[in-house]
């Protein structure tokens, strides 16, 4: 069986974050971002946007009281397993009993039926079928949510580009010299993914001895009042081209929603994606204006947004938006990191801080 354990670590020697293939993670920010909240005064938190959760995790580990926010269903899975869980854990028997198929039971095989050729082989499709249907069965949310999370971060380790933007399996079965991605890991059985990252996430449970949360909901509509508030919304580059995370990691978020996926699927789509949601964080006309209305909607709290230096708004707009209602704004780069996946090799990871 799962179980708890009295894991309440002193605020300053907290876990650290597990690694994730998640694009956009500020893990490997966490250092410095670090060194620039502590300069800060604030109790309470809010992540807006919480994503993979490494910052909602380095608040919770300065002893703030977090809430982690995110509208998807699979990132909120992540906030559950990580920030708001602060004692549940796997062990090996709960790892063996959903990765293995209980004899007495159907299962149903969309997954299967539906992705072949896709995204996996057909024997990785059955075995996710299973094992999402296993996790479904789990009766305490932590151990469900923490078990989702090894299921996620398996899955983008067996992915080409760690996303789920194009039909691409050739890449992976292809006989041919590779310039790019780990076939070590493509073909490293899924089980075996899934038990090193039940590990890891479990790793990374704490408390903190505050009582941190985890909500689904738009960021404007996130209930409460924090001392301060982190925004690290959607990045657009200067082409007008929007990070959609919905589009990218759809297929993660069809394994928490399984019995619904059939209804979500654009049918027309080659890789069988979900059918678009509009969203103004994905759109360079109206980005502005949410920016605008989430400054002001937290007017009373810190405000800390993350941003790209060369995307829209600009470093100029974004400094003039958040001037409408914080009178003193500093702006922080770090040269330090790179992104991947960028042919832009100047932009820098950039840190606006509003107060007063």
């Amino acid at each position: 069986m799962s179980h708890t354990s009295t894991n309440i670590v002193r605020a300053d020697q907290p876990p650290r974050m597990p690694p994730t293939r998640y694009q956009g993670s500020k893990r490997r920010f966490l250092g410095w971002m670090g060194s620039l909240l502590d300069r800060l005064e604030f109790e309470t938190a809010l992540d807006a946007f919480g994503g993979s959760g490494a910052v909602a995790h380095l608040l919770k580990g300065r002893g703030k009281q977090v809430v982690y926010n995110d509208l998807l269903s699979f990132n909120y899975q992540v906030g559950l397993a990580l920030i708001e869980n602060d004692a549940v854990t796997l062990d090996e028997g709960d790892i063996a009993r959903i990765t293995t198929p209980d004899p007495s039971r159907v299962y149903d095989d969309f997954i299967q039926r539906t992705f072949g050729g896709i995204y996996y082989t057909d024997v990785e499709n059955r075995w996710l079928d299973v094992v999402t249907q296993n996790i479904r069965q789990l009766s305490c949310r932590y151990v469900r949510a923490l078990a989702y999370y090894a299921l996620f971060q398996s899955a983008l380790a067996k992915r080409p580009y760690n996303l789920f933007h194009r039909k691409n399996l050739y890449l992976r079965q292809a006989e041919v010299r590779r310039g790019f991605g780990n076939k070590v890991s493509w073909d490293r059985a899924f089980a075996e993914h899934f038990r090193t990252h039940a590990r890891r996430g479990s790793a990374a449970v704490f408390g903190n001895g505050l009582p941190c949360r985890a909500v689904q909901s738009d960021a404007a509509n996130v209930a409460g009042d924090f001392d301060l508030v982190y925004l690290d919304t959607p990045y657009i580059n200067a082409r007008g081209i929007g990070v959609d995370y919905s589009a990218f990691y759809h297929f993660l978020e069809g394994l928490v929603r399984y019995d619904e996926w059939p209804e979500l699927v654009d049918w027309e789509s080659k890789h069988l994606r979900m059918r678009r949601v509009p969203s103004p964080w994905a759109s360079p006309v109206e980005v502005h204006d949410a920016f605008r209305g989430l400054f002001h909607r937290f007017a009373d709290s810190v405000l800390v947004v993350s941003y790209r230096s060369d995307g829209i708004p600009s470093p100029e707009e974004l400094t003039a938006l958040l001037r409408a209602v914080k009178p003193r704004v500093s702006v922080h780069f770090c040269d330090r990191y790179r992104y991947a996946l960028s042919t832009n090799k100047h932009a820098k990871e950039m840190l606006l801080v509003g107060i007063g």
